[in-house]
């Protein structure tokens, strides 16, 4: 796997501003499920556009770790791990910001949707759930690269890590074309006896 060495000190602000913008997240869901929902779509719709937003931005910030030098660091790989799983638990918040409308409106069109918002709260529950994980796991991962950038003996460590994967990643080179014509051709090369020729009679 070829390398691609990134700034990873703006990689740690960026993971540092994830868990922020989630606790604003569910903050705003929480007023909403202390109210009566009257207008779902209006409500909840804004909050689940930018849950669905800031997904898509971690998932980008993750495929671009995975091909850094990041992966290759002590417990990369892990720490990757625990980032796509974060992302998906914001995806899914988001999806379940989106059940909570769709319950909610469904009243005029379905028989048997709830008519009050409890339905809606439920989701919302469990969205604030999804998000909390989420925040729990990207703080950490951001103290974590922090202090790896910030340590030394952790950087030396990462260091002889990543130079270690460059050197396994590098092409192995083909032989030369042509390598074996030209020991053939080589006049050091021992000669092959003469053939003896039969004569007609």
């Amino acid at each position: 796997m070829r390398i691609i060495m990134i700034d990873l000190n703006e990689q740690t602000r960026l993971l540092g501003q994830v868990a922020p913008a989630l606790a604003a997240l569910r903050k705003e869901i929480e007023e909403v499920k202390a109210s009566e929902v009257p207008k779902p779509l209006r409500q909840i719709g804004p909050i689940a556009l930018r849950a669905h937003d800031l997904a898509m931005q971690c998932t980008r910030q993750a495929i671009l770790l995975s091909t850094s030098q990041f992966a290759v660091m002590k417990d990369g790989r892990e720490s990757l791990a625990l980032l796509v799983e974060a992302t998906s638990q914001v995806s899914f918040a988001a999806t379940l910001c989106t059940f909570a409308i769709k319950r909610h409106t469904d009243v005029p069109l379905h028989w048997g949707a709830d008519e009050t918002p409890t339905a809606s709260r439920s989701r919302l529950t469990e969205a604030c759930e999804e998000l909390a994980g989420a925040a729990t796991i990207f703080r950490r991962q951001s103290h974590r690269l922090s202090y790896r950038l910030a340590s030394a003996g952790a950087r030396r460590k990462d260091e002889q890590l990543i130079v270690q994967a460059m050197i396994d990643a590098a092409p192995t080179p083909a032989p030369a074309k042509g390598s074996e014509a030209t020991q053939s051709q080589d006049p050091a090369a021992p000669s092959a006896p003469p053939v003896a020729r039969r004569t007609l009679r």
